[in-house]
Formats: structure tokens, C-alpha cells, sequence
């Protein structure tokens, strides 16, 4: 039997904001398989940030347009609690836990 977002909450160790997820966005494909799986819902994927964009190098915006310029980001990152689920969903290995 799958388990519960309340279950996958008390398997987090740390206080909120501590860790942090960083996502990579090079790497992200916005496939958003981090979203679901986050007790503390710290994701959301959507449109590339135009001055995000603009950091990437010419690969990172090409990948990216293919895959409809969607990445994910963390408005919620400080409730966080570094239970790690996101890392291990992300099939791209684009997301990272930091301790702030």
C-alpha cells in the first residue's frame, strides 16, 4: 500500500528551512515528478524564468525549448525538511539538498 502524505512527513528528520532543495535547472526537464511526492509541497513547475533563461548556455536553452520551457522551482523551500524524496523522484538528478 502506497504511503500517505502523513506518513512520508514523519519520515522527515529536520527542522523546516535547514535544508533546502536546489534544483539545477540545466538539468531539469519540468517533468515535475518532485511535486507529488513533497510532503511539505516546496515545488512547483512552470515557465522558465526569462532571466533564468538567460543564463544558460545555448545546450540548457535548447533542451529547455524542447521540453516546453518548463522547470521547477522552490517558492516554499524554508518547509523543507530534508526528508530527500525529491532527489530521489527527479529522474534527471537535478534536484540537491543544502543545509542553508
Amino acid at each position: 500500500m502506497p504511503a500517505t502524505s502523513s506518513s512520508k512527513a514523519s519520515d522527515c528528520k529536520q527542522a523546516p528551512g535547514v535544508i533546502v532543495p536546489v534544483v539545477n535547472l540545466k538539468r531539469c526537464e519540468g517533468k515535475a515528478d518532485c511535486v507529488p511526492v513533497c510532503p511539505e509541497n516546496v515545488f512547483e513547475v512552470r515557465r522558465i524564468d526569462d532571466s533564468d533563461f538567460a543564463t544558460l548556455g545555448w545546450l540548457g536553452k535548447f533542451k529547455l525549448r524542447v521540453h516546453g520551457m518548463q522547470v521547477a522551482y522552490t517558492p516554499n523551500a524554508d518547509a523543507c525538511r530534508g526528508c530527500g524524496l525529491c532527489v530521489k523522484a527527479c529522474p534527471e538528478r537535478a534536484i540537491t539538498l543544502a543545509r542553508r
